[in-house]
């Protein structure tokens, strides 16, 4: 099985990260960050843009690559760049009910449980930053 390719995007406002909790696997009812798959002949960034407009309805502004999550769960291998967003347009709402539950604003000493792999990789990369 080859690895699959994703994207997520750290968003934050007020020092704070914004999360989503999933309903799907891998890693149903764990608080996650938005994004998801890379389509064919998209680029990574396209696809944090899109997948955060489809999930939350919010645009982003400047992104920067915050760092790659090699995340594996559920018998899945996902490659995920994650973007660091703190800039964006609208107010998030939750627009795929079939896929979260809820999302929130997490101050990153304070975070929700269970928390996805990517959520570990990405504190310790803002922490380093």
């Amino acid at each position: 099985m080859w690895p699959k390719v994703g994207v997520g995007a750290a968003i934050l406002r007020d020092g704070k990260l914004l999360l989503i909790r999933r309903l799907k696997p891998p890693e149903a009812g764990f608080w996650s960050l938005p994004g998801g798959k890379v389509d064919p002949f998209e680029t990574v960034e396209a696809t944090a843009r899109r997948e955060i407009a489809e999930e939350l309805g919010i645009e982003l502004k400047a992104l920067s690559l915050l760092c790659v999550v090699d995340h594996m769960a559920d018998d899945q291998h996902w490659v995920a760049p994650t973007f660091l967003a703190e800039d964006f347009d609208g107010e998030p709402k939750i627009l795929e009910p079939e896929k979260h539950a809820e999302f929130g604003w997490f101050a990153l000493d304070d975070l929700p449980s269970p928390v996805a792999q990517a959520v570990t990789a990405t504190k310790k990369a803002l922490a380093g930053r």
